[in-house]
């Protein structure tokens, strides 16, 4: 049986910030130069919904459901709280907004540890008339400010993978993927038989947590599998034209040379679903809203998204992404 005694004490500690006072002044006076820095490059602020009708397809991107009765209504209706931005701010681009960035608030299930949080912060921004390399050099531009960093290394995801563990990954089999991992100790517990999975495994356990000590590194060209929501360029071999970013073995961001073709990414979406029914996870509505902004027209243009409080955790100095949260999940 608990004591009132330790229960009050449990409270006490409960109640109080994740974060000093001292972290939450320097994250809004970062926070503030973020704004000041698209502000000098008449980059537009802008807002958009947080719960939708519809979300994410992808099958490694969990969406947290929300549940909404109109006055009057007896049945609930099922929305969702957005993963990410990016569809809404794609439908202002397509309706002539120019360039426009958010620092919003994003929701994803199951995502909780040192560098994650349920609810995060996003900086998500778009450039019409950009390609992936002018805004790797914009986003490297914001990451000496405020990190304070030397600029930036940048490498192909063959390159990466060559360097690190010694093959071209664009052009390895599945069984030459499944021996590089038993090489390095990786052990799964379910038979593996697709190529990405093994990218990803060997991406996760060998190459990000050592990618990006000294100084942010840029990786893209991302396999043609890969391409999520991004271009995919008509190469020997096929890559998309994406880029990530690191620093300290920590991913920030997230960015695309952005996909115009409403059917393309119709197909893709659909590819998903068949791959969610195929391992038993949840059906997903696709947003069609954002296709038929696709369809009406999305100008020539790259995004990318980056984590706030990773930003945070980096320029502060911290080790968890509670330390620069008001309220961590645990005591929200």
């Amino acid at each position: 049986m608990i004591s009132i005694q330790h229960e009050v004490e449990r409270q006490e500690v409960m109640w109080k910030p994740t974060a000093t006072l001292e972290n939450l002044r320097q994250r809004a006076n970062l926070i503030a130069k973020i704004r000041q820095f698209f502000a000098e490059r008449d980059v537009l602020e802008v807002e958009t919904p947080v719960m939708s009708h519809s979300t994410v397809t992808d099958p490694y991107v969990v969406g947290i459901p929300a549940l909404f009765s109109a006055m009057g209504e007896t049945q609930e209706r099922v929305l969702y709280l957005q993963t990410s931005p990016e569809y809404a701010m794609k439908r202002l681009l397509a309706a002539g907004s120019g360039s426009i960035y958010q620092i919003n608030k994003a929701f994803r299930q199951g995502e909780i540890g040192i560098y994650h949080n349920p609810e995060f912060s996003i900086l998500e921004w778009y450039r019409p008339g950009f390609d992936h390399h002018a805004l790797m050099s914009e986003m490297d531009d914001l990451l000496q400010l405020i990190l304070k960093t030397p600029p930036a290394e940048r490498l192909s995801y063959a390159e990466l993978f060559e360097r690190q563990l010694g093959f071209n990954p664009h052009y390895a089999t599945p069984d030459v993927l499944a021996a590089c991992a038993k090489q390095q100790k990786i052990v799964i517990s379910s038979p593996v038989v697709e190529r990405d999975v093994w990218l990803d495994l060997l991406w996760t356990h060998c190459i990000e947590p050592v990618v990006g000590q000294e100084r942010p590194i840029f990786l893209y060209d991302f396999p043609a599998s890969q391409a999520a929501l991004a271009k995919v360029r008509d190469e020997e071999p096929a890559v998309a034209s994406r880029f990530e970013v690191y620093f300290k073995g920590i991913e920030l961001a997230n960015g695309f040379h952005e996909l115009q073709d409403a059917k393309e990414q119709a197909s893709r979406f659909n590819k998903d679903l068949a791959y969610r029914a195929r391992h038993g996870l949840a059906e997903r509505p696709i947003d069609q809203r954002f296709l038929a902004a696709l369809e009406y027209g999305l100008p020539d243009c790259s995004g990318v998204a980056l984590g706030i409080d990773r930003l945070m955790l980096l320029a502060l100095n911290c080790e968890r992404v509670s330390e620069v949260l008001s309220f961590a999940f645990e005591v929200a």
